[in-house]
């Protein structure tokens, strides 16, 4: 199995909102697109499937130093062997590959946030970073179109966090900001316990309302000259936005199952989202 396959196949696996948006892009750009998603995967992957603390942070480690290697020319593993062809050409960043791994870590490091600027910091490198990457890879001439994939970043993590609220806490972590949790009068009992309430549903309200913001924010930053070569993330955005939606109609019923789009659904809304432009 080749690098660039093996980060196909990697990608193809996770069933991602992702995926359907690279299926749309020229080879090259599908290549590096798929490789930098592989390695988001590997080390996401090293923080929730390791169950050794311990040994998470090892493997992290590893991969802070396959990253700075590859930028040395360097690869041991099939993602950096993938990647490494595009760092030039698309303009990739060692320090934003690191930040990702940093994020990782920030899993290991604590499992509450006490409020929004502490989240948004999280969002920042597990999200917003990925988000200018992969703007750079689709095609970027403005500086603004940068702007935009950080922020559309940080509403696909809020959207995450809505999405797996109960799924997160029965792994011992909650992304729901302390304070807020406060303020709805909503405690981390309700959401370890899978206690629905009328406050839960305004917690999430005030949830989902900010991530549309965060949505309605980004597209206004993108430059039309760029709107086109930036259609794979305005697919992810049609697809996320519209999960989003499915949540809010259903009552944020998240405590005890995971709300997904159907693979159908998200080809459509992928096909469609690409014919438009």
């Amino acid at each position: 199995m080749s690098p660039d396959e093996y980060c196909q196949q990697k990608a193809a696996a996770s069933g991602s909102s992702f995926y359907y948006s690279f299926l749309f892009l020229p080879v090259e750009r599908r290549r590096a697109i798929m490789a930098l998603y592989a390695f988001c995967r590997e080390v996401d992957d090293t923080v929730d499937e390791c169950t050794d603390e311990g040994v998470a942070r090892v493997k992290l480690d590893w991969w802070r130093k396959e990253i700075a290697g590859m930028y040395q020319g360097s690869m041991n593993h099939p993602v950096t062997q993938a990647l490494a062809p595009h760092l030039q050409t698309y303009q990739l960043k060692q320090e934003h590959l690191q930040a990702i791994i940093d994020g990782m870590e920030m899993d290991l490091n604590q499992t509450r946030y006490l409020d929004y600027p502490g989240l948004k910091k999280y969002c920042w490198h597990v999200a917003s970073v990925v988000g200018i990457l992969s703007a750079s890879i689709f095609g970027a001439t403005r500086p603004e179109t940068l702007q935009y994939a950080e922020k559309l970043g940080l509403a696909f993590q809020l959207t995450n966090i809505i999405r797996d609220v109960g799924e997160d806490a029965r792994k011992g972590r909650i992304y729901l900001p302390v304070n807020e949790l406060q303020q709805f009068n909503v405690t981390a009992a309700d959401l370890l316990n899978a206690r629905h309430s009328e406050n839960f549903e305004k917690l999430m309200r005030f949830q989902a309302e900010r991530a549309q913001q965060m949505y309605d924010e980004a597209f206004a930053l993108l430059p039309a000259e760029d709107r086109r070569a930036q259609r794979p993330g305005l697919i992810m955005a049609a697809i996320y936005r519209t999960l989003l939606t499915e949540i809010q109609d259903d009552g944020f019923h998240v405590l005890n199952q995971r709300i997904s789009l159907t693979p159908i659904r998200k080809l459509w809304l992928a096909w469609k989202t690409y014919i438009r432009g």
